[in-house]
């Protein structure tokens, strides 16, 4: 399985939660029809504003599809930016990221 880094994570302005691979694009993952989408200006892959599901259970969501779906492994890194996400986010975003390694 290949995989990339994660360079950036976003929760944007309208509550959307943005991962910004380092190379790899993924412009048709609407496809999956799993509500993961990809932003084709910020080059991210992104989630619908939270309802029933939390921040955390989207950035599950969308690393399993792109690992399940497009046989891609995206890896958070020491240099992963962060941008309006919480301390306590982070550390359980890394938590799930690890266990899907």
């Amino acid at each position: 399985m290949e995989s990339d880094n994660i360079v950036k994570v976003e929760i944007d302005t309208e509550g959307k939660l943005h991962i910004k691979p380092e190379s790899v694009k993924f412009p048709m993952i609407y496809t999956t029809a799993t509500e993961v989408h990809w932003d084709t200006v910020k080059q991210t892959l992104f989630s619908p504003i939270p309802g029933n599901w939390t921040y955390l259970e989207w950035f599950s969501h969308i690393i399993e599809v792109v690992r399940e779906e497009c046989f891609y492994r995206l890896n958070l890194t020491d240099k992963t930016e962060w941008c309006n996400v919480p301390a306590a986010l982070i550390e359980q975003f890394k938590k799930v990221e690890e266990k899907q390694r």
